[in-house]
Order: structure tokens, then C-alpha cells, then sequence
């Protein structure tokens, strides 16, 4: 058995860029930044920040354009994938590690002059019903999350 899961929560460093693929399918790519701290040698906290490139498809792809902004705090899940390339120019190999997205949700307060209700329309996304904190929004292949009392019969 093997799992390949993904989850995160940050800052978006750039606003999401949508493709269309030849198959007519919609991509879209952000970046987002994890930050963490640690005690360095002189024994003082050091800001560390790990970038993730997230790559969205179809509806959610659609969704992220559409709620993601720069700044954004959002949780973000999926699995990683390796993605190779020779560059065009220096004909080098050239590879991207990329967490493919199935689902995110929107986090902190919603900024300033945002209109509108994640989810609404029913397109395989739906709010929590926090006033405009948390909204999740899934890719519509994703399994739906367990909602509270799905799991009183098991036995732990």
C-alpha cells in the first residue's frame, strides 16, 4: 500500500494564472508560501519559508481563478508529482516537483470590497456557513469530506 497526500496551509505568493489545454481542459497555477520557525546555532528564531507550486484542474481550477488572490491564506490538499522537461534554450533537463490539487479552502478574514459566496451555484462546492471564512472548494473527482456523525459506528 502507498499514499500520496498532501496537505498545507499558507500565503499565495502570485495570483493564479488559467490555461486551456488543446483538450480544451482548464489549468490553473499559484504558488504558496509555508512559513515555519527554528532556533538557528546563535539560539535566536529564524523565519523559514518553503514555496509549493499548486497546480489546479478543470472546476477547481476555474474556482481558484476565480477566489484565490496574492496574500490569500488558503489550505490547500492534493498529492505531489514530478513533472521533467529538457529547457529550450540550454537543451537541460529540467524537473519541478508540483502538488496537484483536489481540494482547498479558504482561509482568514475575506479581504476588503470581495462580493459573493464561495459554493454558490452548486458546483461541487460548498461553504461552511463561517460568513465567508473557510470556504472549501474540491475538485469534483475528490471524495466529499465526512460530515460530523458519519463515523459514530465505528468501533473507536
Amino acid at each position: 500500500m502507498s499514499l500520496n497526500k498532501v496537505m498545507i496551509i499558507g500565503n499565495l505568493g502570485r495570483e493564479p494564472e488559467s490555461r486551456t489545454t488543446a483538450s480544451g481542459m482548464t489549468t490553473a497555477n499559484f504558488s504558496v508560501a509555508v512559513n515555519s520557525r527554528k532556533k538557528g546555532a546563535n539560539g535566536e528564531w529564524e523565519d523559514q519559508t518553503e514555496w509549493f507550486r499548486v497546480v489546479c484542474f478543470d472546476r477547481l481550477a476555474e474556482r481558484a481563478v476565480q477566489y484565490l488572490a496574492k496574500g490569500r491564506q488558503v489550505y490547500v490538499e492534493g498529492r505531489l508529482q514530478t513533472r521533467s522537461w529538457n529547457d529550450k534554450n540550454t537543451g537541460e533537463k529540467r524537473t519541478a516537483v508540483e502538488l496537484i490539487a483536489t481540494s482547498f479552502e479558504l482561509l482568514g478574514p475575506r479581504p476588503a470590497g470581495s462580493g459573493g459566496e464561495a459554493g454558490s451555484g452548486g458546483n461541487g462546492s460548498g461553504g461552511n456557513g463561517s460568513g465567508g471564512n473557510g470556504e472549501q472548494l474540491e475538485h469534483p473527482s475528490a471524495p466529499a469530506a465526512a460530515s460530523v456523525g458519519e463515523d459514530e459506528d465505528l468501533p473507536f
